[in-house]
């Protein structure tokens, strides 16, 4: 049984020169388009990015050379992305509607890489993520509304509420396994939103008008950004604040991937009763997942609902936890960087196929199934878990 080769470590700089010049490109594709505005541009641009994973599914060493660089120069890296994203919205101008697309992607990420940590970490489907981000957002929402409370004190308080709804639905979901304990899912979600849309303290279906923009060092989030002398549009104070958001996801993310917990969620996910046999608490972990869950998808929640100043029961539908959960099957489940690409992609394009006007939904459906079956594990699949010192 012969060893298959590994790709040569690139160099150092190399692999810096190579980092940059692949982020450069990808927030170029992504900034063309959020440009698009014609059918057959976006169709065009689908089908250059079709390619371009196809070559990654026919040709591995191409996606493996690329991951070894990236992490070969994690400071040109994080250097690299942090430069991109904070100047985004200088390259986007006074573009409003890119700038939205931007911030709804952003939390759309953060869902999802919340879910990741029981799909892609632990296998475990739950279809309440919109339940929790629903929960986030009317929590932020009437203590704002009815206690004059400021947004960064409405933070807290909002995660601490959905992390105890977390653990209110991972409690009795721990004596089902499967579908059934994705239809618990279903249930809690559909409950926490006919409750929303029935109760008079919530809005009803009307739901809660007038959320007031946070404000920063007297800086409010509904004024303009003026930065070294340029005036970017007020939705750049929510950007940078979905964007930072994002950074702590993805922070938390990693810490947990390398810890005994993440480790733990893997064990679930390969082998439940050999996990069991090895001392793990299942029940502990499997409802650590849901508040770990909760808790993320609440911070999204609540800049969502100061961002848009009005939320109701129809934004927090089981649609919505439909939506998140594809974004992490067609990223990549268990890959942080695959995920927000995934969330990112399943954002824009039902924006940009409105072209298509009757048949948007057609070939957004036509579209994420052509990708996973261009790469059925996702378009960024699962890495195996490394063991051993770093060099």
């Amino acid at each position: 049984m012969g060893l298959s080769a590994s790709p040569a470590a690139p160099g150092a700089a190399a692999a810096a020169a190579f980092t940059i010049l692949s982020q450069l490109c990808g927030a170029a594709f992504l900034y063309v388009l959020l440009k698009a505005d014609g059918s057959w541009q976006v169709m065009g641009l689908l089908a250059l990015l079709g390619v371009g994973f196809f070559l990654l599914e026919r040709f591995p060493g191409i996606g493996e050379f690329i991951t070894a660089s990236l992490t070969r120069v994690p400071l040109v890296t994080a250097a690299t992305a942090a430069i991109i994203v904070l100047g985004f919205p200088f390259v986007v101008g006074s573009n409003t509607y890119i700038l939205h697309l931007l911030i709804v992607a952003q939390l759309y990420a953060v869902l999802a890489l919340a879910l990741n940590f029981q799909l892609g970490s632990a296998n475990i489907p739950n279809f309440a993520t919109g339940a929790s981000y629903g929960i986030g957002a009317y929590v932020s929402a009437l203590l704002a509304l009815n206690f004059g409370m400021s947004f960064w004190l409405t933070l807290p308080i909002a995660a601490l509420a959905a992390t105890l709804f977390g653990f209110i639905i991972g409690i009795p979901s721990m004596r089902t396994r499967d579908t059934y304990l994705a239809l618990v899912t279903i249930a809690f979600g559909v409950v926490v939103q006919q409750l929303l849309n029935n109760f008079d303290w919530t809005g009803g279906p009307n739901g809660l008008v007038g959320i007031p923009a946070p404000s920063l060092f007297g800086h409010s989030f509904a004024s303009p950004l003026q930065v070294f002398g340029w005036k970017l549009p007020s939705q750049a104070n929510f950007y940078y604040l979905a964007a930072a958001l994002v950074v702590v996801a993805v922070v938390t993310a990693q810490r947990l991937h390398g810890s005994r917990i993440g480790l733990a969620w893997n064990a679930l996910r390969a082998d439940e009763i050999a996990a069991k046999a090895q001392g793990i608490n299942v029940a502990w972990y499997k409802v650590l997942a849901f508040a770990v869950d909760a808790f993320l998808a609440a911070f999204a929640g609540t800049i969502y609902a100061f961002y848009v100043s009005y939320i109701s029961p129809d934004n927090f539908t089981f649609l919505v936890s439909v939506t998140i959960m594809t974004m992490v099957i067609v990223g990549g489940m268990d890959n942080i960087f695959g995920v927000i690409v995934g969330a990112f992609l399943l954002t824009i394009l039902p924006e940009k196929l409105r072209a298509f006007s009757d048949y948007r939904l057609l070939f957004f459906g036509v579209v994420v199934i052509g990708f996973l079956m261009i790469r059925p594990q996702g378009l960024f699949p699962q890495r195996l878990r490394q063991y051993g010192v770093h060099r």
